[in-house]
């Protein structure tokens, strides 16, 4: 999803970020903090260490805004690769701390479950990325028939399509959804994203 020349917002928010501006941080922090806080609250499943990745993440832009690569995606995006990321690296270290209680106590600490818990939470987060980034009428849709229990007639009613609009938004909402199993996180870890957060 890489383009040539970045929307007109990121640039100028790295412009902005770059020059110190506190109100770019604040305008940046409002704009994704509500991504940022779900996203790591989905990944981690407690709402004080949500609260530290989203403090960390924030911090880390504010102090490094130049390793925002506008060819490797949009700000968004970015902010969603660092939760991400950030996330991942606190549920492992809480879960090797954990395990490393368990062995202490003559319990055995099993690797694989830690990595079936992160590639569960990775996945959790992609669907919620992906359910927030997608068109506002797919969102619709999905939302009508699959939290309200609509079927496609009554969610083409509530909408005021067709049905076979109706038909065609929930297919589609339906086919993005069935990546976040399969694909990582719009555009994770690209070339020069590797730095630590």
């Amino acid at each position: 999803m890489a383009n040539n020349a970045p929307p007109r917002w990121d640039r100028m928010m790295q412009q902005r970020l770059a020059r110190g501006e506190a109100a770019a941080l604040g305008e940046l922090y409002d704009r994704f903090a509500s991504l940022v806080h779900s996203q790591a609250h989905r990944m981690l499943d407690d709402e004080s260490a949500a609260d530290v990745v989203t403090r960390e993440v924030f911090g880390y832009v504010w102090e490094n805004p130049g390793d925002y690569d506008p060819k490797q995606g949009s700000m968004r995006s970015w902010v969603a690769r660092l939760t991400h990321r950030q996330s991942v690296r606190r549920l492992r270290s809480t879960a090797a701390e954990t395990y490393e209680d368990v062995d202490d106590g003559g319990g055995r600490a099993d690797p694989a479950d830690l990595e079936e818990r992160v590639h569960r939470a990775t996945a959790a987060a992609r669907a919620d990325y992906i359910v927030s980034s997608m068109p506002a009428p797919l969102r619709a849709a999905l939302e009508l028939a699959y939290i309200q229990r609509r079927d496609y007639r009554q969610t083409a009613a509530d909408l005021g399509v067709t049905e076979d609009e109706a038909r065609r938004r929930l297919r589609l909402g339906l086919q993005l959804l069935s990546t976040a199993h399969t694909r990582p996180l719009e555009g994770s870890s690209p070339p020069g994203y590797g730095r630590r957060l």
